[in-house]
């Protein structure tokens, strides 16, 4: 993808959402410790109530689905989540001139223009917004780079949602892995299914990752996911609707250290050994005589065995080598060499 400097590695994106308890200073600071933390780039959401739900209290828009936010509206937790329009050329300029990237999940068209005139790099796709086909096809017109959630779509709609992106020549797209609950239970999360859904839909696959800790990203990267996304907050005490399932920051730290040494452990499909493995052999087993033996001595499993370290011949010798005469003394100790057999 265009946002990505260095495809080789896992591009770590730090959701902000609504944990910046409506205050643009903690929201600029999140931004700081991200950047300071390791993350690639920091992503903000642009909706207001109206926007994206309507002031309406009947019971199809109350939240009672057992989530975190029962109890409410949709109306009211949006009008409590957002981040307020009027912040995000601040916001954008503040992490540029810091030297991180910085992009958004708009929720309508108006959304769209508003991060397009600000040259956001990338749009992201939330997961239940996977369905608003004329939100993607507007949104991929911009010929920015896609990130799709998947969280609560089914194959069909996966396949839909990319074939809209490319019917207005939009081709960069990269699919989030998502598990839509929040917190994520972990049996829940299905990782096994990121090689399949690049194999299936050929795009890079990443993760947007809703569950506590950092194991659920590790596996993934494990797996091939090209991108991890993780919600983040200075301080779960701020409190607001993703405090209880978003990292500290010393905690999204270690999850970039950790990512970082995966990688490294990861590599690449190699049977080679290296320089210091080959040295190493020296401690493998090989045929050792295990006692004197004049000239002539029948060679038996008495006085030969596989044993460390490996100076003598390969223990594949074994059988070829037992009852078969020495041709001068040895001593106990004596490496098995083909010199030594008559």
């Amino acid at each position: 993808m265009d946002i990505f400097e260095d495809n080789s590695k896992v591009y770590i994106v730090a959701e902000i959402s609504a944990n910046h308890g409506h205050d643009i200073g903690v929201a600029k600071n999140t931004i700081k410790a991200a950047k300071e933390a390791g993350a690639d780039a920091v992503k903000i959401q642009t909706y207001t109530a109206d926007t994206i739900t309507m002031d309406c209290d009947n019971e199809y828009f109350q939240i009672k689905q057992g989530t975190l936010w029962d109890g409410t509206t949709l109306y009211k937790l949006y009008q409590e989540a957002y981040t307020p329009w009027e912040w995000h050329e601040e916001l954008f300029n503040y992490a540029r001139d810091i030297g991180i990237t910085i992009f958004s999940s708009p929720f309508d068209k108006t959304a769209v223009d508003l991060l397009e005139n600000l040259n956001t790099p990338a749009y992201k796709i939330a997961s239940f917004e996977i369905t608003d086909i004329p939100l993607i096809e507007y949104i991929a017109s911009k010929g920015k780079p896609v990130i799709i959630s998947t969280g609560i779509a089914t194959i069909g709609e996966i396949k839909e949602a990319i074939n809209t992106c490319k019917k207005v020549g939009n081709h960069n797209i990269i699919l989030l892995k998502c598990t839509s609950s929040y917190p994520a239970p972990y049996e829940d999360m299905n990782l096994l299914t990121i090689p399949n859904m690049k194999n299936t839909f050929g795009v890079d696959i990443g993760l947007s990752d809703h569950s506590i800790g950092s194991t659920v990203a590790l596996g993934a990267v494990a797996l091939g996911a090209k991108m991890i996304e993780k919600h983040i907050i200075l301080d779960r005490s701020i409190g607001g609707p993703d405090a209880e399932f978003s990292m500290e920051i010393d905690e999204f730290k270690s999850m970039i250290k950790e990512i970082r040494n995966l990688e490294k452990a990861l590599g690449k499909v190699n049977y080679d050994l290296d320089e210091k493995t080959v040295k190493n052999r020296v401690f493998s087993r090989s045929l050792f005589f295990t006692e004197d033996i004049k000239v002539g001595g029948i060679i038996t499993e008495r006085n030969m065995r596989s044993i460390r370290p490996g100076y003598g011949l390969h223990p594949r010798h074994y059988y070829e080598i037992l009852g078969k005469k020495v041709k001068k003394d040895v001593e106990k100790g004596t490496p098995v060499d083909w010199s030594l057999i008559e």
